[in-house]
């Protein structure tokens, strides 16, 4: 069976979805790997090394004519999307519960589809965990565009000249994004505060060197399942707001990075909380995508109001794609490693990891809470 990662044709992606390492190991489980000239160059794999572990380097007519799996680290496009055959599995990051239009285009092209960023949140897929490794990604590169921006130092310095005192960070979310922020804006030396839904993650928080600052709830109130967290009550969200506009308005910098899987991302920062923060304080917004977390936030472009800059960025992992598709890389390796035995990839619908990310096969779409919130 043939495994392939096209070239990037999205604005502004640089990453590759399979990078050599990964390919060696698929190799020797017996499949074959066409790779798209040029893709892995962004990334800094030349397509030499791709050869030298045995992929085969292609044009995109074949790639998309023999592959058996296709793998990107971002949704496919709709020109992409028509150079599929029937049949083919494409593993990618779909974000179906909200994507409904690609969901369709993907049942109507009559592929397999595998939302990676659907994958179970059970021990044995942490590994396969695409959300978690990108989350890593975009918390580290949010701080480090804050620091780039604020016009102040992050650390405490005592210098001659006197001593400059430490930014003041608060981190809105602490998701597997906002640990890692909460971490990096540690390591340049700012002070950090960081607020969650969840009671559970004040130790890991805590254990990071952040203050956690928190509205008392029940845990099982706070998050589902999954760990992911829940939609609160409007009591909750009005003691929420109060709490995040005070603790914003002493802080140089508020990075946010809460969402509710499937639903617009939560409201924590009001126009109004950004006109209380002093000017030259600096708003990051990583749920930008999902509508933002903050009433200002335009996904991709940098709003200015009261001399606050606003940033919503746009896909974050890519502008560190070595990283971002090394990690990405290793997450889509171990899935096919796990569905492959002798050579060949089998879909076992038994297989927790298998139903939890399959969303179209056979021109239907079959993922149970991707149909629910289509209203199939």
């Amino acid at each position: 069976m043939k495994v392939a990662a096209p070239k990037a044709i999205l604005a502004g992606e640089r990453r590759v979805a399979l990078i050599p390492e990964t390919c060696t190991k698929l190799k020797k489980a017996g499949l074959e790997l066409l790779i798209e000239r040029g893709a892995g160059a962004e990334s800094g794999y030349a397509d030499a090394a791709y050869e030298a572990v045995g992929a085969t380097i292609v044009d995109d007519a074949r790639l998309y004519a023999e592959a058996d799996v296709i793998a990107f680290p971002n949704a496919p496009t709709y020109e992409q999307i028509m150079k599929f055959r029937r049949g083919v599995i494409v593993m990618a990051v779909i974000n179906p519960l909200s994507n409904h239009d690609l969901v369709r285009q993907l049942a109507t092209a009559g592929v397999t589809s595998m939302a990676m960023d659907l994958m179970p949140r059970i021990t044995r897929a942490q590994k396969m965990d695409v959300l978690s490794s990108m989350s890593t990604v975009s918390g580290y590169k949010a701080v480090l565009m804050a620091a780039a921006a604020l016009p102040k130092m992050f650390p405490l310095l005592m210098t001659a000249a006197g001593t400059i005192t430490p930014a003041r960070v608060l981190i809105l979310g602490a998701g597997v994004a906002g640990l890692q922020a909460i971490a990096t804006a540690k390591r340049l030396g700012a002070v950090v505060e960081a607020f969650d839904v969840r009671p559970v993650v004040k130790e890991q928080v805590e254990s990071l060197g952040a203050k956690f600052v928190e509205v008392p709830v029940e845990a099982k109130d706070a998050q589902d399942a999954g760990g992911y967290a829940k939609e609160m009550s409007e009591d909750y969200k009005k003691k929420q707001m109060e709490l995040v506009a005070k603790h914003a308005a002493a802080s140089d910098v508020v990075i946010s990075t809460a969402l509710i899987p499937g639903r617009k991302a939560p409201i924590l920062i009001t126009a109004e909380t950004v006109r209380n923060m002093h000017p030259g304080s600096i708003v990051i917004d990583l749920a930008s995508e999902a509508g933002g977390n903050c009433e200002l936030t335009k996904h991709g472009e940098t709003v200015i109001d009261n001399g606050v800059q606003v940033m919503g960025p746009a896909n974050l992992p890519s502008s560190i794609p070595v990283n971002a598709s090394q990690m990405f890389s290793r997450n889509v390796g171990a899935f096919l490693l796990d569905l492959t035995k002798e050579g060949v990839i089998t879909l076992n619908p038994e297989d927790e990891c298998v139903t939890g990310t399959m969303v179209t096969k056979d021109g239907q779409v079959v993922h149970a809470r991707v149909k629910e919130t289509m209203g199939a």
